[in-house]
């Protein structure tokens, strides 16, 4: 997944600091990163929390980097 590795490199970290942030390994990072491994419910999950960003971005479902701010969620 590109958009993993722009993030990432954005930031100047390496694979092994973003695996190591999530709780798994450097090379199952890279799997992920490069599309040789699928991405788990938690993996999502935890990627979007670290990335503070929405599961929606990571999969290409919308191109808005940022997610709802906490006032919009809690006037639903």
């Amino acid at each position: 997944m590109n958009r993993l590795r722009e993030m990432r490199e954005d930031l100047g970290l390496t694979q092994t600091q973003i695996a190591k942030k999530i709780g798994i390994t450097q090379r199952n990072y890279s799997y992920i990163e490069t599309g040789r491994t699928m991405l788990t419910e938690d993996i999502l999950i935890s990627l979007a929390d670290f990335y503070n960003t929405s599961i929606d971005y990571l999969l290409y479902r919308t191109d808005k980097r940022n997610i709802y701010p906490k006032s919009f969620i809690n006037k639903k």
